[in-house]
């Protein structure tokens, strides 16, 4: 399987991409716990169907030193007794914040108090901006059908 496009060989694609990465940075140099950051992409990219993001922010979180068993228990995180209650605020944000869509009011207004709760406004900053990115690289490869699997960790950067 080969994606529709090319984002590395396409000009256009390209700058686009490096556009995102250079946002997605600062998140990834904000002050919001990298292990938020991974749990977050990867429950959003579950939701949107998003093999390859799947694949690579699981293997970037065991790269990082994530435990399997919480990854394995990202899809089923109101249940599982592994995640911290600032974990679990986020990952609610990331729900709401990916199917908004399918909420009349969007991100509730319990759910943005209760991470408020847990984060500054500048974690909540890269919080929102690390939802809204996540999402828009699934988009992107939704959209192309780019192939999950091979992923090596640091492969990007």
């Amino acid at each position: 399987m080969e994606a529709r496009l090319n984002l590395f060989e396409n000009p256009l694609a390209g700058k686009v991409i490096r556009y995102v990465n250079s946002a997605g940075k600062a998140v990834s140099d904000s002050t919001l716990p990298h292990a938020t950051q991974e749990l977050v992409k990867l429950r959003a990219s579950q939701i949107n169907g998003c093999g390859f993001c799947t694949d690579m922010h699981t293997k970037d979180a065991v790269a990082a030193g994530e435990s399997h068993e919480r990854l394995h228990l990202v899809a089923a995180w109101r249940e599982a007794k592994v995640f911290t209650e600032a974990e679990r605020a986020a990952l609610a944000l990331a729900e709401e914040g990916t199917r908004i869509a399918d909420g009349a009011g969007g991100v509730s207004d319990e759910v943005w108090q209760n991470a408020k709760k847990h984060y500054d406004d500048d974690q909540l900053a890269a919080l929102v901006a690390c939802i809204a990115l996540i999402n828009l690289y699934n988009r992107i490869n939704v959209m192309i059908q780019q192939p999950a699997g091979d992923y090596q960790p640091g492969m990007f950067g």
